[in-house]
């Protein structure tokens, strides 16, 4: 495969399912070699096979990005199989509940903490030091939600984590910019992924109203997100540094 990411390498998080999925098989049509990563190793292996059918270049890394020497080793595997990394989209991350915030459980408070927060923090700080070490810059995206822009009702901890991923972003991007490493955030409005449909049983009434919400009258498909995802590491946002982009049908925008 041929594209404006040729030669390139991309590790992708979560890239078995959803946003990820979509995302990798989108840096693979446009010539990256891709590494996903992913806690399930049946997506993190259905994904590489499909890709590598289709004609490109991936191959999967069982990765828990809540723990460090996890990451490291994703990092490692990625350069050690294609010899280097250009490319990294933080996206991993858990929803698995809606309660108020007096109901909420403390183990999973902490459990969002570590994979949607932490996760992203482990990531940054082994790409960034391979980035560093090769001298030749690096694109990173993390995948927030406009949760980490404005809070969601009975998300108390998953807002928290958004919120926290824009911030680490930001803070991360000024520390790197004169280095050649361009960090910027996704933050999707509603997606139609597995997570959504774990989170909602499959209750049809309320992705109705979920899509009526949204001005544009539905929810994205990830392959939506992921185009932007794209535009963000490539040649054409060159000049945006720290930045949330927001794609949500128009959600936010009253």
């Amino acid at each position: 495969m041929s594209g404006i990411f040729n030669g390139k390498v991309a590790i992708v998080t979560g890239g078995g399912s959803g946003i990820g999925l979509a995302t990798a098989k989108a840096f693979a049509a446009q010539g990256a070699k891709v590494v996903i990563a992913e806690i399930t190793a049946k997506n993190g292996e259905d994904a590489a096979k499909a890709i590598n059918d289709a004609g490109g270049s991936a191959i999967f890394v069982h990765t828990d990005v809540a723990k460090a020497d996890s990451v490291a080793n994703l990092v490692a595997q990625a350069v050690a199989t294609y010899g280097k990394l250009d490319i990294a989209v933080n996206n991993a991350g858990i929803d698995p509940e809606v309660a108020p915030d007096a109901d909420w459980d403390e183990g999973v408070f902490d459990r969002i903490q570590g994979v949607n927060l932490k996760g992203v923090f482990l990531c940054m700080k082994y790409e960034i030091a391979q980035f560093l070490k090769q001298g030749t810059g690096g694109r990173i995206v993390n995948v927030a939600s406009i949760a980490g822009l404005a809070a969601v009702y009975n998300k108390p901890s998953y807002t928290a984590s958004k919120h926290g991923v824009v911030g680490m972003t930001k803070a991360a991007a000024l520390q790197y910019a004169r280095r050649g490493i361009r960090i910027n955030a996704m933050c999707p409005g509603g997606v139609d992924t597995p997570i959504s449909d774990l989170n909602h049983k499959g209750d049809k009434a309320f992705m109705d109203r979920m899509a009526d919400a949204h001005p544009i009258g539905y929810v994205s498909q990830p392959s939506e997100i992921a185009a932007g995802i794209l535009f963000q590491c490539s040649d054409g946002a060159s000049f945006m540094i720290g930045h949330p982009m927001v794609l949500d049908g128009g959600l936010t925008a009253g």
